[in-house]
């Protein structure tokens, strides 16, 4: 199968499940195939998808039988970038840009992340209602991402703009509908990697403190990262750095709303918010599903996978799998303990984790402190099977 057909198939299963579910909860959907077809073939698209626990680890973390690979030169920009690279190119590529995010490097952004939350905080305060993810958990990271990437937080609404649209889906199975996305996401690409090499260009002949001029100058057994080879990664680490975090601090701050006494908890007991937003990357998984390519034939529950077949990999399903934990339809912040893999498992778990992490930790504890008490007003989901979160988010403070 070229890659071409692969994009289409992967668009098809995730339409045909997309279809099966509510947007923003899905969850019963999952429950009943975790129950009824544990591991499914949709025989439109071609494509497998697997529910349970230990058969997603199995796909997304056993390098020898599944791969990430994408042919770079028919591929998208985070299609080229080390999410869909297998060793050894991956081991090189990671050894190099891992030097941006150890946990000296994260420690020393921490006042940073706190003084930009405090800001975002001040410009609400005194209003009895705001919208959480228009104000606080949307620029909060693109703030934060723009800043750590050494490029103009100016860029801000431009930034989104690229991100929503490189994370999204064609509007439905139509070939209209596909050529639209195409040439939309094709502009996108261009422009991305013509604002990329431009601020590349500059950290080579003025380099900074921040993760584009570390990329630039660290070395690796001889080797640099080309340009061709920053510009795919920096876009992975602004729609990642963008997307996901901002899902996580509203999907988080939902889930502690909507469970009676949590707020109040978190509120008295701030020193828990760690496990709280464990607790929010398990029980609502920021990136939902991941693909991989079967490298041989295997066999999963009882089912067999030939070389070259495509597997959806459904991390949302997995981290409420009754078999793997106790009552996981239940948001429990003294879960322990959580074995969660919504940020990946094996040599592709999430580079930006501990980010993630620490501005999670200090929005939402910032946030439950500012204000003694907060309801939900209303929700607006994003419609995508590629991504979990709200594009609205309307609360109300006493």
């Amino acid at each position: 199968m070229n890659v071409l057909n692969r994009r289409q198939a992967l668009q098809r299963a995730l339409l045909n499940g997309k279809n099966k579910q509510d947007a923003y909860h899905p969850f019963p959907w999952y429950e009943s195939m975790r129950k009824d077809a544990p591991v499914f073939f949709d025989e439109e698209s071609q494509v497998w998808s697997v529910f349970l626990y230990d058969d997603v680890k199995k796909v997304i973390g056993d390098k020898e039988l599944f791969s990430s690979y994408v042919p770079p030169q028919q591929s998208s920009s985070i299609g080229n970038s080390i999410i869909n690279m297998d060793p050894p190119r991956h081991t090189q590529i990671r050894s190099v840009v891992n030097k941006a995010f150890t946990p000296r490097v994260m420690k020393q952004w921490e006042p940073r992340i706190q003084e930009i939350t405090d800001e975002l905080i001040e410009k609400f305060r005194g209003r009895s209602e705001f919208d959480l993810v228009h104000d606080f958990s949307y620029p909060l990271p693109v703030i934060v991402i723009s800043e750590l990437l050494g490029v103009p937080s100016e860029h801000m609404d431009q930034f989104k703009a690229w991100s929503d649209l490189l994370v999204s889906t064609p509007k439905d199975n139509s070939e209209e509908a596909e050529n639209a996305f195409l040439e939309e996401r094709n502009k996108c690409e261009e422009e991305l990697a013509a604002f990329f090499a431009s601020i590349i260009e500059e950290k080579r002949s003025k380099p900074g403190q921040d993760i584009i001029s570390i990329l630039v100058e660290a070395e690796e057994t001889g080797e640099k990262l080309t340009g061709e080879e920053l510009i795919p990664f920096c876009t992975l680490l602004l729609v990642a750095g963008n997307e996901t975090t901002t899902n996580l601090i509203s999907n988080a701050m939902y889930s502690i709303l909507e469970t009676p006494n949590i707020y109040d908890d978190l509120r008295t007991h701030p020193e828990l918010m760690p496990q709280a937003v464990e607790e929010a990357l398990r029980f609502r998984a920021p990136a939902p599903v991941l693909r991989r390519i079967a490298k041989q034939d295997t066999e999963i529950g009882g089912h067999l996978i030939k070389e070259g077949d495509m597997v959806l990999a459904f991390v949302a399903s997995a981290n409420r799998d009754e078999a793997k934990f106790d009552r996981p339809h239940m948001f429990d912040i003294r879960r322990h303990p959580n074995p969660h893999i919504a940020f990946g498992h094996g040599i592709h778990f999430c580079l930006g984790a501990p980010l993630a992490r620490l501005e999670a930790t200090i929005a939402l504890t910032a946030l439950i402190s500012a204000f003694p008490h907060m309801e939900c007003v209303s929700i607006t989901p994003i419609e995508n099977s590629v991504i979990y979160g709200l594009k609205s988010f309307r609360v109300k403070m006493d």
